[in-house]
């Protein structure tokens, strides 16, 4: 099923926030008392702060977690979250969450896909799939297929994916997803990141007309866990810290960080919106053309990356061509016919 309505404009909409907003900044008047949130990653980093904000504007919040004794450590203290096993690169471990889940009956208002990895070793999981593109992208797709049934169960659900300004870096490399003739960290990077923003923009059409909407986010440069695979030397050269070790004033904390995301989530000036790409807390604008990049192969160069969202992450065909590669790969579609 797909729907006829247009794609809604990627223009920003004079939300009245920007990059230095928090989640309480935009959260400010919303009462989420009786709706369910989950938050893949909602322990550690811009995810943990996404769940205290949630749960403190009164939502009951679930974190799937790989790690279950260090979530609910981060998490005991704060009140109506619960922490539930998942490992978002196995398939197994999905099914099994995601089973568990429509079994206790409860429908899902709010699901935010903010679990992820950056720039790690070349890593293969499943069948020898890529460790980026399959945690980032294949983990969320085959979670939120499977949590179908949950997200539409009360109506108006949204989905909110957290993709990265480095998707700039790399489109879906059709010809080689997996990156089995040859690995490059942050290429792969990128491509998992742009599979999140194309996901975002064709599960939006798919699900709106089931009163569920799905948007794409950069949540700005965060000094988190994320960043634990980038070397001292590479921080250095990106621009992220200095020669003592400082970071950058232009990092968010973390705070400012979950903001866009919650943002997504939950604004009432995104109703009847949905596929579009945001960043501080609005829709993005779209991005002009990518700069040629000057980098080493395996370096990341950072003065490529802009504000906005490239043409390649905002294709609804490249959309609806990695939604079929997708169920290809993980098996799992709620929209096969």
């Amino acid at each position: 099923m797909t729907s006829s309505r247009q794609h809604t404009p990627q223009r920003r909409t004079g939300a009245g926030f920007g990059a230095r907003s928090t989640t309480s900044d935009v959260l400010a008047g919303i009462d989420l008392t009786g709706k369910l949130a989950v938050v893949t990653g909602g322990y550690s980093g811009i995810g943990l702060e996404t769940t205290r904000a949630l749960a403190g504007a009164g939502a009951r919040v679930v974190v799937p977690a790989r790690r279950l004794d260090v979530a609910e450590a981060a998490v005991a203290e704060l009140p109506g979250v619960e922490v539930e096993a998942l490992d978002l690169s196995d398939l197994d471990s999905v099914s099994a969450f995601a089973g568990r889940f429509l079994a206790s009956g409860r429908g899902i208002d709010v699901l935010i896909n903010s679990a992820g990895v950056m720039a790690c070793p070349e890593t293969r999981v499943g069948p020898g799939w890529e460790a980026q593109f399959a945690t980032n992208h294949l983990g969320h797709f085959a979670l939120v297929n499977r949590l179908w049934p949950a997200l539409t169960a009360d109506g108006g659900a949204r989905v909110a994916a957290v993709s990265s300004r480095g998707h700039q870096l790399c489109a879906i490399r059709w010809d080689d997803p997996h990156f089995d003739k040859g690995y490059d960290k942050w290429q792969a990077y990128g491509q998992a990141k742009t599979a999140n923003a194309l996901f975002a923009l064709h599960l939006d059409v798919l699900g709106r007309d089931e009163g569920v909407r799905a948007f794409s986010l950069h949540p700005g440069e965060i000094n988190t866990a994320l960043v634990r695979h980038v070397s001292d030397e590479e921080r250095i050269a990106a621009g992220w810290v200095d020669a003592e070790g400082t970071w950058s004033l232009d990092f968010k904390t973390p705070q400012q960080g979950a903001a866009t995301q919650v943002w997504a989530a939950t604004s009432p000036r995104l109703a009847d919106l949905g596929g579009v790409y945001c960043e501080d807390c609005d829709i993005a604008e779209p991005a002009g053309p990518a700069a040629p990049s000057t980098a080493a192969e395996g370096e990341l160069d950072h003065s490529v990356l802009t504000s906005g969202v490239s043409p390649h992450a905002s294709d609804p065909a490249q959309a609806a061509r990695l939604w079929t590669l997708s169920a290809e790969l993980t098996g799992v579609d709620a929209f096969a016919v």
